[in-house]
């Protein structure tokens, strides 16, 4: 497999209404995370990180050019893997102490970084995916369920959805009737432990209370962004198969 140069390894995609999709083309889709930069007045929003194997900072520079809050949808591998390079970070309580202390356990890296097949092209430098390990990145703000983030032009609601894992959280701008959803909901094949009944039901909840939220439109952790009926018939899908 060939390996990619670091100036390669992300790309970007300028979205409406100040929103710069970034990702890491080199990852295999199901894997890829959706790195979200939000401009705004006074701050910049960075929702999610990617993994950390190039650095996101150097390689996208609007990411060096102001202050940027760093927040986690949740802290899985490949959602927090640069957050170290941001001063200011945020994520919900219930992961605060994985933001802190991260391990190839508690990020799932052990579960899917144990060869190269998540990749299309290997990460510069000497890459070793058994010694791959997310850096800690300890943060100075926890957002609980109805939280507001704000850039000092544009404000976000956080909502705490539980199921896909204990501390996930999106972030809502009424404003705009926009969703960051997270790892909640995405469209494409959504990661859930259907054996685990307790957290499913949680799962079940947190999808409940986004059935019939005015959405213009989701950006996710994953996959591309879409809109209301699409969102409302993911989440019909997922209430059919376990609300029971």
């Amino acid at each position: 497999m060939r390996i990619a140069t670091p100036d390669t390894w992300y790309a970007t995609h300028a979205m409406n209404d100040g929103i710069t999709w970034i990702y890491e083309p080199f990852i295999k889709e199901y894997y890829r995370c959706n790195i979200w930069h939000v401009r705004g007045r006074d701050r910049d929003l960075l929702i999610d990180s990617g993994m950390g194997v190039v650095s996101l900072r150097e390689q996208v520079a609007q990411l060096a050019e102001r202050p940027v809050l760093a927040i986690a949808s949740h802290t899985h591998f490949d959602h927090i893997g640069t957050h170290h390079e941001f001063a200011e970070r945020a994520v919900h309580p219930a992961e605060a102490d994985i933001l802190a202390h991260p391990t190839r356990d508690n990020t799932f890296a052990n579960k899917y970084v144990a060869d190269d097949s998540i990749f299309t092209a290997l990460p510069p430098g000497s890459w070793n995916p058994l010694r791959y390990e997310v850096k800690a990145a300890p943060a100075q703000t926890l957002l609980e369920e109805g939280s507001v983030v704000d850039t000092g032009d544009r404000s976000f609601e956080v909502f705490h959805l539980p199921g896909h894992s204990d501390g996930s959280i999106a972030l809502y701008e009424r404003a705009t009737e926009t969703l960051f959803a997270g790892d909640v909901i995405y469209d494409g094949e959504l990661a859930y432990d259907s054996g685990n009944a307790a957290e499913m039901r949680l799962y079940v909840d947190s999808m409940k209370r986004l059935l019939n939220l005015p959405v213009r439109i989701v950006h996710g952790g994953h996959y591309p962004s879409f809109g209301q009926d699409r969102m409302r018939t993911i989440i019909q899908d997922f209430l059919g198969d376990f609300d029971r």
